[in-house]
């Protein structure tokens, strides 16, 4: 019984790591969620978010298709106001590799045949970042919903904006939140 279970976490641990964006909500479980039908962002928010312009475009591009497709509408009266927040980093990954030792083995003829290796390290830098957005309740100012997603980042532009969609729309699949 105890095997069973280690495997399962080990099973659940493989698949959660395979997921490229690592996602994670909370809201205020007081909340009605229905009553939410429209959106505007929240200026001083998306403006305080420390990446490009560019880059915020994309976001809030990406919010916007995945909003709509919702049935959530764009409105200067909006029920909820969406911010954005974002961290970046760099993940250090050193690989240690070993190299062949000293040991018996096989050569010239039967018998005790050492040999040397060499063991090596290899360090490498990947950006990493965190997309955080804030539903806020346009009329009492609070906040009653955030996702934030968590991976790897990438510098070229022609990947960028599909990667900028897919931190989104992971973050977004949770929203509204299903009350049970």
């Amino acid at each position: 019984m105890k095997t069973l279970k280690f495997l399962s976490l080990i099973i659940l641990i493989t698949l959660s790591s395979c997921s490229s964006v690592m996602v994670n909500a909370d809201y205020d479980k007081k909340v009605s969620f229905s009553n939410y039908k429209s959106y505007a962002y929240l200026k001083s928010g998306v403006d305080k978010a420390e990446i490009s312009d560019l880059d915020k475009k994309r976001i809030l591009h990406s919010i916007d298709e995945v909003m709509l497709s919702k049935g959530f509408s764009k409105s200067e009266q909006p029920d909820v106001l969406i911010s954005i927040f974002t961290k970046e980093r760099e993940r250090i990954d050193v690989h240690q590799n070993f190299g062949w030792g000293w040991g018996p083995g096989w050569g010239w003829g039967w018998g005790w045949n050492p040999y040397w290796g060499m063991g090596f390290n290899s360090v490498y830098t990947t950006p990493e970042g965190t997309l955080f957005i804030d539903i806020i309740d346009a009329k009492t100012k609070e906040l009653v919903w955030q996702g934030e997603g968590s991976g790897y980042l990438t510098k070229n532009t022609a990947k960028k904006e599909a990667r900028i969609k897919e931190f989104v729309s992971k973050i977004l699949e949770q929203y509204p939140p299903v009350i049970k």
